[in-house]
């Protein structure tokens, strides 16, 4: 199973995908609420796979995407948008992103994304 970080401004969208994935046995160890924190809990927690919203505060999801690949270009993240964010998610996957999740969240297709990642 995997060891995951989600980075999402909402708290409910935080706690609604870390329910979904510890119902899997998946572990979440941590959660950011802005770009910037993403980038200091990867640097301290080495994630296996990191869902990143795309609009927050402070730092967005696809500036903190890019950075996180400059620092680890095997890292595993799969970006969260709103339905309607088509070039943002295709920025996303251009800069390194492995997939995408639409919110709201249906959780097979967040499960099946995840083990896709994983294989």
């Amino acid at each position: 199973m995997a060891r995951i970080l989600i980075v999402d401004d909402a708290k409910f969208m935080r706690v609604t995908l870390a329910s979904m994935l510890e119902k899997e046995n998946h572990e979440v160890i941590g959660e950011a609420i802005n770009g910037e924190e993403a980038i200091l809990l990867y640097k301290q927690l080495s994630p296996d796979i990191v869902t990143m919203d795309i609009t927050m505060p402070v730092m967005n999801g696809v500036d903190a995407l890019k950075t996180i690949m400059e620092m680890d270009p095997s890292a595993k993240v799969i970006v969260c948008s709103a339905m309607g964010q088509q070039k943002v998610i295709v920025e996303a996957i251009e800069a390194g992103a492995k997939d995408f999740i639409v919110k709201p969240f249906d959780e097979q297709r967040v499960l099946k994304t995840i083990e896709y990642i994983l294989q």
